[in-house]
């Protein structure tokens, strides 16, 4: 939810459970692009409106610097094993509930 926590997202980090992933918050929409700096594990990373529906996901792949923008403004961001959304067959246009304990995001 803070700045800080976002910048370090998953970097450094060997191994992500199968169900396990992180979700990014933002305080108002952006449209920034995310990127796999230190990251060691291949994401897929899922944009999301601030209405909950998943817009896009981008597959990234381990230390690659390319900035994966959206082609719209997102409010959160979902960073999963790659191939999950695949696995689970969602996509773009799935509806996602965010916990009701979710934190207030920080600029």
């Amino acid at each position: 939810a803070t700045v800080e926590q976002r910048q370090l997202g998953l970097m450094f980090r060997q191994e992500l459970a199968e169900d396990a992933g992180m979700l990014f918050l933002f305080g108002r929409d952006v449209q920034t692009g995310f990127w796999m700096r230190n990251t060691y594990i291949p994401l897929d990373i899922a944009y999301i409106s601030a209405e909950g529906i998943v817009m896009e996901v981008r597959q990234a792949m381990p230390f690659d610097e390319t900035a994966l923008v959206p082609g719209r403004p997102y409010r959160y961001v979902l960073e999963v094993n790659q191939g999950w959304f695949e696995r689970h067959g969602l996509g773009a246009g799935a509806a996602v509930t965010l916990p009701a304990n979710v934190p207030t995001a920080t600029e």
